[in-house]
């Protein structure tokens, strides 16, 4: 089987100097360019990843926060102001969801405003 390419190798030829030489140059603008599209997107890149870091570090942070908080609500809260606010939450939450904090100004409110601090 004869395997043609998708080209014409003559466009490949250098003919002459001249063109050849013009060739090259514009095979060198060409990695030059691809160079400096790379190295602009590796510092794109580099950038974003930083910001996603930091995010993530905050959000970390945030988790941590509000599940101690979490807790301390839990450990004031009665048992029956427990069972009153579980007996609120939507049955298609799922249970692993139940400890997360779900903690607001309009949900803190009845959970601990029997307790003295």
């Amino acid at each position: 089987m004869n395997f043609q390419p998708p080209y014409s190798p003559s466009l490949f030829k250098r003919r002459d100097r001249a063109s050849g030489a013009s060739v090259v140059a514009i095979d060198n603008k060409i990695e030059q360019a691809m160079d400096l599209v790379k190295n602009h997107l590796m510092y794109a890149v580099r950038e974003e990843v930083e910001i996603l870091k930091e995010q993530i570090k905050e959000l970390a942070e945030k988790n941590s926060q509000l599940e101690r908080e979490n807790s301390l609500l839990k450990n004031l809260a009665s048992p029956e102001q427990l069972e009153k606010f579980q007996s609120r939450l939507p049955s298609d939450v799922p249970m692993f969801l139940e400890d997360q904090p779900l903690v607001s100004e309009t949900q803190a409110s009845p959970i601990t405003g029997g307790s003295a601090v």
